[in-house]
């Protein structure tokens, strides 16, 4: 009969391959996790790197909306503003232009307009986070200045026209912005603060020239209804945003799913293991030590 003459060592060898999947058990029973290293399960491991990557982009994502989700929803409330104002200031032109007021009444008109033209151009520099909203890309300077050095007064604008996306997960880009030349200075009667200025100008000596008053309060009427349209486009980016939002908060949750269920340690399998692991560490400890004692030495053994 032949003997293997490395009975030993390759029992010992076993032992140790034993004792360290019993450490690895172990370790994953205490921590609960199953991958611990690219060589525990190389496979799982870069899974593991994917989901994570993917993880961190949509953290990413969800960080930028909400950032900008409130700084479209300031942008949304400072253009409900504004068309309020406007409308007022509709209304007191809409007065002034029936004959029915004295010279007076009339110039008391155009001061309130003033003072309209001043909140509307407040609310077209509204910034968010020290940043001009309305300003398209050039947003530490203030887009909107009026200079009453002429009559009717000259509102400028100091902006640009820059248009900002955020691009979402799928790719697609969800506008951020509408630079306010575009909202308050639209071509002809889309242009709010010419139209606020030609009608205080109007009203300033207390007397009227009807048509021409009734002119401007048209085109600030036109003007008011650019706006709304303008604001749409805002109101429709906050939509898309709150969407995505969403779509990507569920992607999370499917992912940290799948990568708990990845890397974490199925408990009973492992103490199960785990146990059967350590009655193979004790009965290789248990045969070694046999085979290492004299009276049960295996040439011995074979010799009887």
């Amino acid at each position: 009969m032949r003997v293997d003459p490395n009975y030993i060592t390759n029992l010992a060898s076993s032992l140790d391959q034993v004792q360290a999947n019993e450490q690895q058990l172990t370790s994953e029973l205490s921590s609960g996790v199953r991958v611990t290293s690219l060589s525990t399960d190389p496979l799982a491991s870069g899974e593991n790197v994917l989901l994570l990557n993917q993880i961190q982009q949509d953290d990413s994502f969800t960080q930028t909306s909400s950032l900008v989700t409130g700084q479209l929803q300031v942008a949304d409330s400072a253009l409900g503003s504004v068309v309020s104002q406007l409308t007022q200031a509709i209304s007191l032109a809409t007065s002034a232009n029936n004959g029915t007021l004295d010279a007076s009444d009339v110039q008391s008109v155009g001061n309130q307009i003033a003072g309209i033209l001043a909140e509307v151009q407040t609310l077209a520099n509204t910034s968010y986070q020290g940043q001009y909203i309305f300003a398209g890309g050039q947003t530490s300077t203030a887009p909107f200045t009026t200079s009453s050095g002429t009559s009717p007064a000259v509102t400028t604008y100091s902006g640009d026209s820059d248009v900002n996306y955020l691009e979402m997960p799928n790719g697609q880009k969800i506008q951020l912005n509408v630079p306010g030349n575009q909202i308050f200075q639209g071509s002809g009667s889309n242009n709010v603060f010419a139209a606020l200025n030609n009608l205080v100008a109007d009203y300033s000596s207390g007397t009227v020239n009807v048509q021409q008053a009734v002119n401007d309060t048209e085109a600030l009427n036109t003007a008011l209804n650019y706006v709304s349209q303008q604001r749409v486009t805002i109101d429709n980016s906050i939509t898309r945003l709150t969407a995505a939002g969403d779509s990507v908060s569920s992607q999370q949750t499917q992912l940290t799913t799948a990568q708990t269920n990845l890397m974490q340690a199925d408990v009973a399998q492992v103490s199960t293991q785990l146990s059967l692991t350590e009655t193979q560490q004790t009965a290789l400890e248990d045969v070694i030590a046999q085979l290492s004692s004299t009276q049960n030495d295996l040439f011995s053994k074979l010799e009887e």
